[in-house]
């Protein structure tokens, strides 16, 4: 059974991401992700203004007129949204959580998928896969996948993006937009580049969004802080009325911050940049408009 305050967020985002698709986002999504291929439609009599590349030659020649071959496009797309459960989502100093700003995230996307007629599916993970729902159709499978973001009790508590996207490249043969949704605190990641993010990242699109709370970059002056490492239990005892100490928190975060982006970079996986205090909507349209503007 679902507590009403879930019931309440579950049904807030639902609603909320279904009007942003069909105000704000319209057009966008289909602009920007395109089919994988075009297949052969019709041959039809020529008219002024066809591209000449597109005759019929053979045709044209049988018949005694010309001919263009017309193609369609192959709209149809799988997206899949990578959501990250490990216990370090569960921070969050604003209204929403950083697992709470994924699930809209990922219902934004999945809407916009659905509305498009793509399917859509989802891998939810921690240091281990932990629940696999495969790509389906429908405004009835948006809400499962919204549901399980919000309610799936994840057994473990770490992180593992390199089994996660792994488990995608596994499961999914066919190429897919993928939306690797997490806050990116990961070992891995302060090092070198996981070769399988690498190596997946070739065959499927995938789009890095990076979740992150305006809380984890600065340390409040409040004497003596124990802070806990939600994923390890590890904690420590330190003195936030220092000045020297804050500043060098702050300076370690932002630091790690970044390094997470160069880490996408070096792979040429777009990251898009979300705090849980931003419009997400927002946030997308821009990407939305920015992917558009450097395909021209």
């Amino acid at each position: 059974m679902l507590s009403p305050e879930i019931i309440r967020k579950i049904k807030k985002i639902h609603f909320k991401s279904g009007r942003m698709v069909n105000s704000l986002m319209a057009g966008q999504y289909r602009s920007v992700f395109r089919g994988v291929g075009i297949e052969f439609e019709e041959v039809r009599e020529y008219s002024p203004g066809d591209d000449i590349k597109s005759i019929d030659w053979k045709v044209s020649a049988r018949l005694g007129k010309p001919f263009v071959k017309r193609f369609r496009e192959e709209r149809e797309l799988i997206v899949m949204l990578l959501v990250d459960l490990s216990a370090s989502g569960r921070f969050g100093t604003v209204e929403r959580t950083k697992q709470e700003t994924a699930a809209e995230v990922a219902a934004v996307m999945a809407f916009n998928a659905i509305r498009n007629n793509d399917k859509v599916g989802a891998i939810l993970f921690t240091d281990q896969v932990e629940k696999y729902i495969p790509p389906k159709k429908g405004s009835s499978h948006v809400w499962r996948v919204i549901k399980e973001i919000f309610t799936f009790m994840p057994i473990h508590s770490g992180t593992d993006l390199e089994g996660a996207v792994s488990y995608l490249g596994r499961v999914c043969r066919k190429r897919t937009v993928s939306f690797l949704i997490s806050d990116f605190i990961h070992p891995k990641l302060g090092g070198e580049v996981p070769l399988k993010l690498k190596s997946v990242s070739r065959r499927h699109e995938m789009i890095g969004i990076l979740i992150s709370d305006p809380g984890e970059f600065n340390l409040p002056s409040a004497g003596l802080l124990q802070l806990e490492d939600l994923e390890t239990r590890d904690r420590i005892v330190i003195d936030a009325s220092d000045p020297a100490t804050r500043r060098q928190y702050n300076r370690y975060r932002q630091q790690d911050y970044q390094r997470i982006r160069d880490r996408l970079k070096a792979i040429d996986m777009d990251c898009v940049e979300m705090a849980t205090d931003d419009d997400v909507a927002e946030i997308l349209s821009r990407y939305f408009r920015l992917r558009e503007q450097r395909k021209r």
